[in-house]
């Protein structure tokens, strides 16, 4: 789809009328900070919020509430005439909307799908109200800390996938002829995320998605620092020593599993992402 890109300074109808309409029938994709948010401002643990409001593991807020005229069910925090149960811990792709963001060369770029301000189709009256710079609306959403956590766990997606990379082209894999890898490497990102949930196995999910982390949880990039920290500790414990060809084999589509499904938390696309990784894989010595 065709979509309009934005600066800070661009004026548009920014100025949220509230009425609930873009709290029905979305994707609200989440980060293991933005979970630890949401679990806050609920005040249940991480778990409890998880494994009640959440999809595939906890990458994916549920829209399981009452449906609107147009049929599509609300978000499983939103409350019929009052709104977010949970505003203060929404996540970045609710602070966003109706925007979307992408980071190229280091810099983040705002737009919006279409010619046509999303907004207008569901809450028109919004152009009676005061407009805003993009700079404006997302100072007053408080989407800094959010932006700089998922700027960080892109960062630590990177690295997981960075180890299954090292456990095909630096183990005796590398010089097998080893042609399953790559195979289920495209297969994973292919596969629907209850597939890849499924792949990765509670052990994994638990260690992505809850981690344990006691202090600097305020802080985005210090504990996705500290996450990134746990999950290669963990990598390292696991598979340090592995010695068949069939155990490699299986770590590295392990850990590009939870990179690609972390990156769908982000709001990647696997099957892309996916595609990129063989090539740099094959352009590095392993076979398809």
């Amino acid at each position: 789809m065709q979509t309009t890109k934005l600066t800070s300074k661009s004026i548009l109808p920014l100025t949220c009328s509230r009425s609930g309409s873009c709290c029905f029938g979305k994707a609200v994709m989440l980060n293991p900070w933005e979970l630890l948010q949401f679990s806050i401002e609920k005040k249940v643990t991480q778990k409890e919020f998880r494994d009640a409001y959440t999809d595939f593991g906890g990458i994916r807020l549920t829209f399981n509430g009452k449906e609107d005229k147009k049929g599509q069910q609300a978000c499983s925090q939103y409350i019929e005439n009052k709104g977010c149960s949970v505003h203060l811990g929404r996540p970045l792709a609710c602070r966003l909307y109706p925007l979307g963001r992408q980071i190229q060369f280091d810099k983040a770029q705002y737009m919006y799908e279409g010619n046509q301000f999303p907004c207008l189709t569901d809450c028109a009256e919004v152009l009676d109200l005061p407009k805003l710079t993009v700079g404006q609306y997302l100072k007053g959403q408080g989407a800094a800390p959010y932006e700089n956590a998922q700027d960080a766990y892109l960062q630590v997606m990177q690295n997981i996938a960075d180890i299954g990379f090292e456990l095909l082209l630096e183990t005796d894999l590398a010089t097998s002829i080893d042609i399953k890898t790559l195979k289920a490497w495209k297969e994973v990102g292919e596969a629907t995320p209850q597939v890849v949930a499924d792949i990765i196995g509670k052990e994994w999910m638990d260690a992505l998605m809850l981690p344990t982390i006691t202090k600097n949880f305020e802080n985005p990039i210090a504990f996705a620092q500290q996450h990134n920290d746990l999950l290669l500790q963990k990598a390292q414990n696991q598979f340090g020593n592995l010695h068949t060809l069939q155990d490699l084999h299986k770590a590295s589509v392990l850990m590009i599993a939870i990179a690609l499904h972390l990156a769908k938390g982000l709001g990647a696309n696997p099957k892309e992402l996916t595609e990129l990784w063989v090539e740099t894989a094959k352009k590095n010595g392993a076979k398809e």
